[in-house]
């Protein structure tokens, strides 16, 4: 298969587990409960704006980021995939991690203003926290401009069907049921748990052969 296409369905992949729209949509319904249909379609398409303007940011600028703090790639995926991983294996558990899920203090501070939940906690940390911007910064480490357009592509798919399942939310909840939803969430969590080891595995390589 084509690198362009395997390192396109991989970085997708990575997306769609950690960002887990399936699994969010009851977060999502939840958030904007009482909430008209025009503005909940304007809270879905904000928070998908600032997720992928957050994660355009790091991919673009994600070398420049490793230059001024003195940070080297194989410590970045090593941390990277620490990170990804231990998202991943709070998925498998079945619980969500602090890492990547709105607190309760999240949740209260945005019901003060209605589009302020397409900020926090929708954009930021449930569709572009931590573990995204790393997987981000990771698979545009390089970059390269066909590895940077890749990535942001990818992003650009997700965010689109996230859009597309957070309006659909309400259909999504009732049609799957929670269990299944479940089952979804700990797919997920295997994938990104097995997606966070190999980053862990790239970056200890990467420092042994920069250490030879």
């Amino acid at each position: 298969m084509d690198h362009t296409v395997i390192h396109f369905t991989t970085v997708f992949m990575a997306f769609f587990a950690i960002m887990n729209p399936i699994a969010n949509a009851p977060l999502f319904l939840g958030l904007t409960q009482g909430l008209d249909s025009s503005t909940r379609r304007l809270v879905a398409l904000r928070a998908v704006i600032v997720a992928f303007v957050i994660i355009a940011l790091f991919a673009i600028a994600g070398r420049e980021i490793f230059s001024v703090f003195g940070i080297t790639l194989p410590a970045f995926r090593i941390a990277g995939g620490m990170m990804i991983g231990l998202i991943g294996y709070h998925m498998l558990q079945g619980e969500n991690s602090r890492l990547h899920t709105p607190t309760s203090a999240d949740n209260e501070n945005s019901q003060n203003a209605a589009l302020d939940i397409a900020i926090t906690p929708l954009g930021i940390p449930m569709l572009a926290g931590p573990g995204t911007i790393a997987a981000a910064m990771n698979f545009a480490a390089e970059s390269t401009v066909p590895e940077i357009m890749r990535v942001l592509s990818a992003f650009g798919l997700m965010c689109a069907l996230t859009f597309v399942v957070f309006l659909g939310s309400h259909w999504l909840t009732h049609a799957l049921g929670q269990n299944a939803i479940k089952v979804v969430s700990r797919l997920m969590g295997l994938i990104l748990t097995v997606i966070g080891v190999q980053m862990l595995i790239e970056g200890i390589n990467g420092a042994f052969v920069a250490g030879t």
